[in-house]
């Protein structure tokens, strides 16, 4: 319980948490001097992802209304957080719900397609945390049930959405900064913090392995960055080579892709150092026919510790931007497609292809021994 408290605490820090005042039961409130355009709910919130979640839906203009979940310490914490949300005893109430347009969740990974399911059939849209789906026969009924029924089904990436050099990349790469993109590197590590971690962190059935999880994010990086619209896994491995004591557990894992707008390679594992400012040296680089782009997302390592570099070099110059102050959109453009039935954010086409290259080239990995 101490060590699933201290998880959440450290997750919501590290998210930026800001109290914005809503008021459940009531059709408009306002939110920063503006109207809210939708109201949204939360059910299930096992990882710390909700926060930056969250804040980015408020930011765009939605009221939040209503929480579900069943852990006490951390419904606590989320109230504590946003403390003028109403507290539903049933996921029902917020299912039922009908002025409510949208119901976030970062539920236990495994379970999260199945409440997406349920919350599409209740005429409501969904975003989820990563990984938004664990299994392929699971993206076969989701993707069946979002045709039915028309509802957004979306996957919070918040390495791109919510990293404000990764934002300003994709202002370069458009502006042609760096000519064709020819292919991505990103590379994800992260800490493991093995004393704050709740069981299911551990158990791949849950968490749907590492490529499934923490690699989702360099799959909608791939895809976003060379504009692929079909792309293939080459090859993939993973395994598990230095925790023996949590044996269903994976922390290396990469990939090979090769996609109709450029190819790509994926590295993501569990062994960021104690003695690194930050949970983990997350980078991407870009490379174009007319140069390339390197963002530093979190920490620039032994010179800056805060986050949003980009180093570019090019044909006619060699620069770095500092990106801290960059507008995240995200949550204005998904309040904008809640609202007017469009696909700004993110195309579903985008968030089911992500989704099926991080499932396939987990399926497929190799093992490392």
């Amino acid at each position: 319980m101490t060590a699933r408290r201290n998880f959440i605490r450290h997750m919501a820090s590290a998210s930026g948490v800001m109290v914005f005042s809503s008021f459940a039961g009531e059709p408009s409130k306002l939110i920063r001097g503006k109207a809210s355009r939708i109201r949204f709910s939360v059910i299930n919130i096992n990882h710390g992802h909700i926060y930056g979640m969250t804040n980015a839906v408020i930011k765009g203009g939605g009221e939040l209304v209503s929480v579900y979940a069943k852990e006490p310490d951390l419904l606590a914490a989320y109230t504590k957080a946003f403390p003028h949300v109403k507290v539903a005893l049933d996921p029902r109430e917020i299912l039922e719900d009908n002025g409510i347009q949208l119901i976030l969740s970062s539920g236990i990974p495994s379970t999260r397609a199945p409440l997406g399911i349920t919350v599409m059939r209740h005429g409501k849209d969904y975003l989820v945390d990563k990984p938004g789906i664990t299994t392929l026969k699971q993206l076969l009924e989701v993707k069946k049930v979002q045709q039915e029924t028309k509802k957004i089904y979306s996957v919070m990436y918040s390495e791109r959405l919510e990293n404000s050099a990764t934002i300003k990349a994709g202002e370069l790469v458009r502006s042609g900064a760096i000519g064709k993109v020819v292919q991505t590197i990103g590379l994800g590590p992260h800490r493991i913090n093995p004393k704050t971690r709740p069981d299911w962190f551990f158990d791949k059935e849950r968490y749907g392995g590492i490529l499934t999880d923490i690699g989702s994010h360099q799959f909608d990086q791939f895809l976003h960055f060379t504009g692929s619209t079909s792309a293939e896994v080459i090859a993939s491995q993973v395994g598990n080579v230095n925790h023996p004591q949590y044996p269903a557990f994976e922390d290396f894992g990469d990939v090979m892709l090769k996609g109709n707008g450029g190819t790509g390679y994926i590295r993501v594992d569990w062994f960021t150092p104690d003695g690194l400012k930050t949970w983990g040296d997350g980078r991407l680089t870009i490379l174009g026919t007319e140069g390339f782009i390197e963002i530093r997302k979190n920490i620039d390592i032994a010179r800056n510790d805060k986050g949003n570099h980009i180093y570019m070099a090019n044909n006619k110059e060699t620069i770095h931007i500092d990106c801290n102050g960059v507008d995240l959109p995200f949550g204005r453009l998904f309040v904008d497609d809640v609202v007017n039935r469009t696909e700004t954010a993110m195309t579903q086409a985008h968030c089911f292809l992500a989704t099926e290259l991080a499932l396939k080239a987990q399926k497929a990995a190799k093992k490392i021994t």
